[in-house]
């Protein structure tokens, strides 16, 4: 192990990640941000399902796949082959913690259940991601992220009132679930160091997707009905939200009642809105937005977003252009900041990839190594885990089972 991996907060952790698509492999790569050996278990051949989704990077990455895998070893193994099951439950045992989203019943019917893995080892973290409570009527249904961001509201609440249902840009659902996961597995490594014990999480998709409607779904239980949408505004401050100057779009935010004077005043020139009985608070601003927001976008757009952004910073208001997703990625800003870089890839030459967002004593995490080729680290993995011979690896390959 490097100095700089061994000075890592999770060093030392061996993570088991036999999850594929994104949630679980979301939590797997937060894992390995941090610093543990995450060893990515896939079908020799297919490999994981978004290695045909999305442009293609190589023989065998997308843009897809390499979002989610960045920090981790791919091994191939044929869980349908005795033989390849085995080799999994072997590494399971000299792992802290396994990770899975098997259809329900899946794991065990491999043996890689956890009463089947925890049997010898009391101290496994094993987690289990489901799209529904693995306790209740629905744990049996498979989970999608569309599906439960219908179901779970987030559709309703997403998008502008004249609109349809509206699903988030990404798969929201799937991500935070794969965030609240690791949040969960961090709980348990904390709490293994003072019990010695390990213990079964388990997530659902639905479960994390209702508890990120979070003030949203509050105001509703408040109503007794859906609240209203607004799009980019907000329900309840006035003015917050996308505004056009004369050449672009920009992110207003305004946040007291002391800024809406200022931003009337020396933003837009219009003192007379500070004046007027119906603006001079927020309440009485979102009452009366149908009335306000109108001589706000016609006072906004006739200055060009520089201007408009010079004033806003100088009056203390909270402001930012709204840039395309390539103008952010390749911004001054994020490129300071070291968030998009590259690394080497045998077939694609120089390849992007996004660094863990975390800073730990003012230094960001690196990205160690970029998303596996499909089976890169099997015979690597298996020699130095498991012991395994050249002769035994060879007659696996020949079987199809690694």
């Amino acid at each position: 192990m490097s100095k700089m991996n061994a000075a890592l907060p999770l060093a030392g952790v061996r993570v088991l990640d036999l999850s594929r698509v994104l949630a679980g492999p979301w939590c797997a790569m937060v894992l390995g941000d941090l610093g543990a050996e995450v060893i990515k278990v896939e079908h020799p051949t297919r490999g994981d399902d978004t290695r045909d989704w999305g442009l293609r990077v190589g023989a065998t990455e997308t843009t897809y796949f390499n979002s989610v895998n960045r920090n981790k070893r791919s091994v191939c193994l044929d869980l349908q082959t005795a033989e390849g099951q085995q080799i999994a439950r072997d590494l399971a045992r000299q792992s802290d913690v396994v990770l899975q989203n098997f259809k329900f019943g899946g794991a065990e019917k491999l043996g890689l259940g956890y009463e089947q893995l925890r049997e010898g080892r009391d101290d496994l973290i094993y987690l289990s991601i489901a799209g529904y409570d693995r306790h209740g009527p629905e744990a049996a249904r498979p989970g999608y992220d569309i599906v439960v961001q219908g179901e779970a509201g987030l559709m309703a609440m997403n998008g502008n009132a004249d609109q349809p249902p509206l699903k988030f840009g990404i798969a929201a659902v799937d991500l935070f679930t794969g965030m609240y996961s690791a949040q969960a597995v961090l709980a348990a490594l904390f709490e293994r160091q003072k019990t010695g014990a390990g213990r079964h999480i388990e997530m659902a998709l639905f479960d994390c997707g209702l508890m990120i409607t979070s003030y949203c779904g509050l105001e509703s239980m408040k109503l007794d009905s859906d609240p209203p949408r607004y799009g980019n505004a907000h329900p309840s401050i006035v003015p917050y939200g996308v505004f056009d100057a004369q050449d672009g779009p920009l992110v207003i935010a305004v946040g007291t009642n002391r800024q809406y004077e200022r931003f009337c005043r020396e933003v837009i020139e219009r003192p007379d809105l500070v004046d007027d009985e119906r603006f001079r608070t927020n309440i009485v601003r979102a009452a009366n937005r149908d009335v306000l927001v109108p001589e706000l976008k016609r006072a906004i757009g006739m200055h060009a977003r520089q201007v408009l952004l010079e004033r806003l910073v100088g009056a203390g208001i909270p402001c930012g252009e709204v840039l395309g997703l390539h103008e952010a990625l390749t911004s001054k800003r994020a490129s300071e900041a070291g968030l998009v870089t590259t690394y080497a890839h045998p077939e694609a030459g120089d390849t992007h990839v996004l660094a863990p967002p975390y800073r730990f004593d003012g230094a960001r995490l690196p990205v160690r190594s970029g998303p596996p080729q499909l089976g890169e680290g099997t015979d690597d993995v298996l020699r130095s885990l498991l012991g395994l011979s050249e002769e035994r690896l060879s007659r696996l390959k020949s079987e199809g089972v690694v």
